[in-house]
């Protein structure tokens, strides 16, 4: 049995299209496959006539490119680095790859990422999780991406609580350079 079958019967909703052509996705769906209002979809059609919708990831479109800027700012300034979409980690570098990579981010994180501004950890404040599980750093400083005015992801770096649970304070130029990574990221996908 194929996948989309499967999808199919699993939902049991049928959907009417209107006269202009457009369907509306069940609530259900959308809040299991974390589509939000304004989303872009993909649209694809296969042989046996199927219409198949996908997330579009913009920032997953420089995945590789922003793979090499997180190793970059770990190689030489020593940050460990998450750059996200606006669901899941993308890319990683400083903490093992296998761990981040895909994985679904913190309601926290995606809290930070809604609020479009710079998000720094203070001494006093919480400690924020970067994944919604499993994750044993924290968000230090976090930044999220825009590309024409929308939200499109985040660049995280992360702190690793040593054995007193301390971590360090965020420094100006850890600060400095999250901002820096996100807005170059965000003009790469407007060109």
């Amino acid at each position: 049995m194929k996948s989309t079958e499967f999808a199919r019967r699993s939902t049991g909703v049928t959907r009417r299209c209107d006269e202009l052509g457009r369907l509306v996705l069940p609530k259900e769906i959308r809040r299991t496959m974390r589509i939000r209002e304004g989303d872009p979809l993909e649209i694809f059609t296969n042989r046996e006539g199927e219409i198949i919708l996908k997330k579009y990831s913009p920032i997953g479109e420089l995945a590789s490119f922003a793979d090499e800027y997180a190793e970059t700012l770990y190689k030489t300034c020593s940050l460990s680095v998450v750059i996200s979409d606006r669901d899941a980690v993308i890319a990683a570098a400083g903490v093992p790859r296998k761990e981040y990579n895909e994985k679904t981010l913190s309601p926290a994180l995606e809290k930070i990422i809604e609020g479009r501004t710079l998000y720094v950890w203070r001494e006093g404040m919480e400690r924020l999780p970067v994944l919604a599980e499993g994750d044993s750093h924290t968000v230090n400083c976090a930044m999220p991406i825009l590309a024409e005015g929308d939200i499109v992801g985040c660049v995280i770096s992360l702190a690793m609580p040593d054995k007193q649970g301390r971590t360090a304070a965020v420094s100006e130029a850890e600060s400095k350079l999250i901002q820096t990574a996100a807005s170059f990221l965000g003009r790469q996908l407007e060109t």
